[in-house]
């Protein structure tokens, strides 16, 4: 990375500063800083983890205003220089004027002491502070309670300085992820994938939910429609004599506008409801594309509704 070019007390507007969140994510060892950022990640976040402390604005500089990056998050952790942690104030007040004070946050990850222990046992991880004191000189390298009441003292700058902590000791990950949502103001949302397929060809292993059509009317044996598919509207015109076809797709929407919305507590980020017919050409595309503009006028605006035709190529 180059040298940052703006001292500490310059403040450049970020584009669309409104929408703009820097986060610097820091914590103990074994608390679950990697998962915080793996879910900030997943609400829309650029992520970052083990980044040097000295480098933090540096980073920020390069995302935010040279890659137009509104939402940021960069992790540090106790393998940071020592003197760069005792200067965490600074280089925290370099980002509130940069940025605003309002746009940049500090999330501190920590957990019980017993829980990180059993953690660390759990995974047989080396708590860094162990293999950083190789002589052993921090009493530190075969004791790791120890390290781990070292690591306190040495993140205490940051610490005290955080504007949210999360003790993730009795959160699982998806308790985590809905703090995290409700702490930085993260909106969730779906993208539901409505995808067409012939079951001639196999049903989609990703599918959540499985829609047989094969019941209705097939245009295939009719032969002037057996090269068209269920995007033209000859075979529209051919499904309209055919109340059954608008009953399943009404059935079908009404299902889905109903329990859809419900997986935005769910801490799920897409969801697939695939529609099969024999072949997939003519009665899943039609249904499929239906379905699609059904949905997208009724479902909320956190879900957006995408249709893809697995057979397409098959055509």
């Amino acid at each position: 990375m180059e040298v940052d070019k703006l001292g500490a007390n310059a403040q450049t507007p970020s584009p669309n500063s409104d929408k703009l969140s820097v986060l610097i994510i820091s914590g103990r060892s074994g608390s679950g800083k990697t998962s915080v950022l793996n879910a900030l990640e997943d609400l829309g976040y650029y992520s970052i983890d083990n980044l040097p402390l000295s480098l933090v604005p540096e980073a920020a500089h390069k995302l935010v205003n040279e890659s137009n990056i509104k939402r940021v998050a960069l992790g540090v952790d106790i393998r940071s220089p020592r003197a760069d942690l005792s200067n965490f104030a600074a280089i925290q007040q370099q980002l509130h004027n940069r940025y605003g004070e309002a746009k940049v946050q500090v999330i501190y990850v920590t957990a019980q002491e017993d829980i990180l222990v059993a953690r660390f046992n759990a995974t047989r991880r080396v708590h860094p502070l162990m293999s950083q004191d190789a002589d052993g000189i921090k009493n530190t390298r075969y004791n790791l309670p120890a390290a781990i009441k070292r690591e306190v003292e040495l993140l205490q700058p940051i610490a005290s300085r955080a504007d949210i902590t999360i003790d993730t000791s009795k959160l699982n990950i998806h308790q985590l992820k809905e703090r995290l949502r409700d702490q930085v103001g993260a909106e969730n949302k779906i993208v539901i994938n409505l995808l067409s397929f012939g079951f001639k060809y196999g049903t989609p292993i990703d599918a959540d939910f499985v829609f047989d059509v094969r019941i209705l009317p097939n245009p295939h044996w009719n032969a002037d429609l057996r090269s068209a598919t269920g995007l033209d509207s000859e075979v529209a015109t051919f499904f309209a004599d055919y109340p059954e076809v608008s009953e399943m797709s009404e059935d079908i929407a009404h299902f889905l506008t109903r329990w859809l919305p419900n997986f935005l507590h769910n801490n799920r980020h897409t969801v697939t409801v695939a529609i099969g017919c024999t072949g997939g050409k003519h009665r899943s595309v039609f249904i499929t594309e239906k379905l699609q503009r059904h949905l997208t006028q009724h479902l909320p605006k956190e879900l957006t509704v995408v249709a893809k035709h697995r057979e397409k190529s098959r055509w």
